[in-house]
């Protein structure tokens, strides 16, 4: 248990409940406009510039961050121009996003490994910058929400009602986006690009089975987050296990004992 006292835990665990509040905080609006798979889109996007930016030195997250927000306006330019088929906008900014990634892992063979902690989290190796990185996100994330907090969940459950309203439609569909993009970009050192659209949407789909109201969604998605976040770290350190697989694994089966709890309660 030595090891939830080492300062390289002690900074994980504050990345990660960062994260864990900011990743369900979108998720949830991603999941009621049926945007679930852009997570993994902006993720592979990130992994790219990620790539690129140990092959020209500059900071990973960083870069990472730049190559997520410009996909998220090229994924909603796309969507404007194939209003009837908006998932095709994800498709075609995934596969770029692979593809550049690629390229980049062939120019820049020597730091393969390093980019591979990113793809499936390298929690322990957070530092001071990052943790100032993922802070300033949050900050940004959750007072862009309770600001736009009515406009959001009007814009999730029925767009042309948002626009025939008179709200700022196209404006509000690239805030989501960007701070999707900016979520997505920060939590990939800590869960994993592979592992990212599950923090999105996992919590919640369990929140959504249990919660009465919208606002318990969100509240009941963050908190099943953290638990799932401190919870994982905790045991993927005490045995040595992977962290984001942990994380993700115990959202999981979360996820299952509350489907099951549902239908136990209702029959």
């Amino acid at each position: 248990m030595e090891i939830i006292t080492a300062d390289f835990f002690q900074r994980a665990l504050a990345g990660g409940l960062l994260i864990g509040l900011t990743a369900p905080l979108i998720g949830i609006f991603l999941v009621l406009r049926r945007l679930s798979m852009i997570g993994d889109t902006l993720a592979h996007v990130t992994i790219a510039g990620v790539a690129l930016g140990f092959l020209t030195g500059v900071y990973p997250i960083g870069m990472g961050i730049i190559f997520a927000v410009f996909a998220s306006f090229a994924i909603e330019k796309l969507r404007k121009a194939y209003k009837g088929y908006a998932e095709l906008s994800i498709a075609v900014i995934m596969a770029g996003g692979v593809a550049l990634a690629s390229l980049f892992f062939t120019l820049g063979m020597g730091y393969n490994n390093d980019v591979v902690g990113y793809l499936f989290g390298s929690i322990y190796t957070l530092d001071m910058t990052d943790l100032y990185v993922v802070g300033a996100v949050t900050v940004l994330v959750a007072v862009t929400v309770f600001i736009f907090f009515k406009e959001l969940f009007l814009l999730s459950f029925e767009e042309d009602a948002a626009a025939v309203s008179g709200l700022p439609v196209k404006l509000l569909n690239m805030i989501i986006t960007v701070m999707t993009a900016l979520v997505i970009s920060t939590a990939i050192k800590i869960v994993g690009a592979l592992l990212v659209s599950a923090l999105l949407t996992i919590p919640a789909a369990c929140s959504l089975i249990i919660a009465r109201s919208f606002k318990q969604s969100v509240v009941f998605s963050v908190i099943i987050a953290e638990i799932a976040v401190v919870a994982g770290l905790v045991i993927a350190g005490v045995w040595n296990l992977a962290p984001g697989a942990t994380i993700v694994l115990l959202l999981i089966a979360m996820l299952i004992l509350t489907l099951v709890g549902k239908r136990g309660f209702t029959t």
